[in-house]
């Protein structure tokens, strides 16, 4: 989920350090320990080079389990909550992917190794951009990124099997049920800034939505609108 923090500089520079591929199954080992046992996950987590999504200053610190800073205030999350959090979505290559907050294009990068289409929504224009470029890098056709408003969603593109929020929100907005296949999961941090947050997976069947709790967490709002800078 994205956090709040400082913003850094462009995440793009060389990504096949020697020992890279080293430090990507060192941390897939981890994430193995902490719980992570979805085989898939994993492998997609271990195929995605994440100093690529970072500043150069962070390079050396791409594969610790730890958020850092990206640009426009935002941060990329840790690994071991996007693979948590991807493993709860129960991704198949049939299904569609809507992402609410790109962020860096991390998580949408891991998510495009097991799923058909991922759509990934963001208000910054640079971040947007940004992504782009990285997923182009990967050779990553079945993801696309775009400035929106997140409250939206993407009607024109839905409905979707999964859709996956990086940033809370008090309530889940109607839009977002109503672009949500039946039988589809719905993962979103619920709460308000001054107070934990509950990272919810919802389920829609037969028109109810269903609600699980996951964990907790604290992260950044979901903010209305798209930015008119940066």
């Amino acid at each position: 989920m994205a956090g709040q923090r400082p913003g850094g500089d462009s995440g793009e520079g060389p990504v096949g350090l020697p020992d890279e591929a080293e430090a990507r199954a060192a941390l897939t080992l981890a994430l193995r320990q902490r719980g992570v046992g979805a085989r898939d996950v994993l492998t997609a987590i271990e195929r995605v080079p994440r100093r690529l999504f970072l500043s150069a200053r962070h390079h050396g610190l791409a594969y610790e389990d730890t958020a850092l800073p990206i640009e426009c205030g935002q941060s990329i999350s840790a690994p071991s909550l996007v693979a948590f959090a991807v493993q709860s979505l129960g991704l198949s290559k049939e299904h569609a992917v809507l992402e609410i907050g790109t962020g860096s294009g991390y998580q949408a990068a891991v998510m495009a190794h097991l799923a058909a289409r991922v759509e990934t929504l963001d208000r910054f224009a640079t971040l947007k951009d940004l992504a782009a470029r990285r997923f182009a890098a990967l050779k990553l056709e079945n993801v696309k990124a775009r400035q929106a408003d997140g409250f939206d969603g993407l009607k024109q593109k839905g409905p979707f099997d999964r859709i996956i929020v990086t940033a809370a929100v008090e309530t889940v907005p109607d839009s977002w049920v109503q672009q949500l296949k039946p039988g589809g999961y719905l993962l979103a941090p619920v709460g308000s800034s001054k107070q934990v947050q509950s990272l919810i997976r919802f389920q829609k069947a037969d028109g109810v939505m269903t609600a699980e709790t996951l964990m907790s967490l604290r992260t950044v709002m979901l903010q209305r609108g798209v930015a008119k800078m940066l």
